[in-house]
């Protein structure tokens, strides 16, 4: 559906995408990740059209980008867009507009879409009225009503709660149930992990790590990951290193990745010795995959992470 094939662009002597090559199949959600200034935005701006690559290019369905693949794509910026004062119908006929709808056919689109997020009852509602999940909604029915083939969301969930953000979460389901293919950024990992069929990691404008959870999930030889809280971290690393387990600090907290399934009495007996005031089991989650993927590229030495490693 989407091709980007190496991408390069740069600001003056500053490259911010360096030969990036993704491929997005028809009717996934696929997941774009990466630190701040890694390239993101440029690289939605490339697919949009408002920006020009120095070098590569985008396919989309097979054409090269112009003027009528913009018309294939939707977009639901990380920022809304919409008109405080107007409705929630007065904004979705003036976006409408601007895709090139017009009449009836206007009119059925918007009541459509109002539908499809659950606002056909706040259509004559202003927008500055809504609630910020009931904006994002809005939001994505905007993106969705001149039937695109390839939706780009930029992170869609900033900002809501819990339940606000769920709703979003469902609305993404059902755009790849009618085939729709979904471009999706976000900080939130448990969004991602939900939602993604496949998942890019970049940094500094290169493609860093690429697949499946589960593939990704290969990037860490370790069953889980176990936390420990302890007055002697030294002679808890110490002792790990005996079993082999390499050790982390995540936000603080110092962690060891085990590849053995053990019951928790044998975890407890290969830490003999060590006082513990506790311990605890994590599953291998995408953050820590992102974490490690991004802070070795960071420090540019593959395989040694100075900022977690001591």
């Amino acid at each position: 559906m989407l091709i980007l094939e190496n991408l390069c662009k740069s600001y003056g002597s500053k490259p911010v995408l360096q030969h990036l090559s993704l491929t997005l199949e028809p009717g996934e959600i696929y997941g774009l990740l990466g630190p701040n200034g890694a390239g993101k935005t440029t690289t939605i701006n490339i697919i949009c059209g408002l920006l020009r690559a120095d070098s590569g290019r985008v396919l989309i369905q097979g054409q090269p980008a112009s003027a009528q693949t913009k018309s294939w794509i939707g977009v639901v910026p990380q920022s809304n867009l919409l008109y405080g004062s107007l409705t929630c119908q007065q904004n979705l006929r003036f976006f409408g507009q601007l895709y090139g709808l017009s009449g009836q056919y206007c009119q059925q689109r918007v009541a459509v879409c109002l539908e499809a997020v659950d606002l056909l009852d706040q259509r004559h509602t202003p927008v500055e009225q809504l609630s910020g999940g009931m904006q994002r909604r809005l939001s994505l029915a905007a993106a969705m009503l001149h039937r695109p083939k390839l939706v780009i969301l930029d992170e869609p969930t900033t900002g809501l709660d819990i339940e606000a953000r769920h709703e979003v979460w469902r609305l993404i389901r059902q755009f790849k149930a009618m085939g729709v293919t979904v471009l999706l950024t976000s900080h939130l990992f448990d969004e991602v992990e939900r939602l993604c069929q496949r998942i890019a990691i970049i940094t500094q404008g290169q493609l860093r790590a690429e697949g499946t959870l589960d593939q990704l999930r290969s990037r860490i030889p370790a069953y889980e990951i176990v936390t420990v809280e302890t007055d002697s971290p030294d002679l808890a690393i110490a002792r790990a290193e005996q079993w082999g387990y390499p050790h982390r600090y995540y936000g603080g907290d110092l962690a060891f990745w085990v590849p053995d399934q053990l019951d928790l009495k044998d975890l407890i007996d290969r830490f003999d010795g060590v006082p513990l005031d506790s311990i605890a089991r994590h599953p291998v989650k995408l953050e820590h995959i992102y974490l490690e993927v991004t802070r070795q590229h960071q420090n540019h030495l593959p395989g040694v992470i100075p900022a977690l490693a001591t």
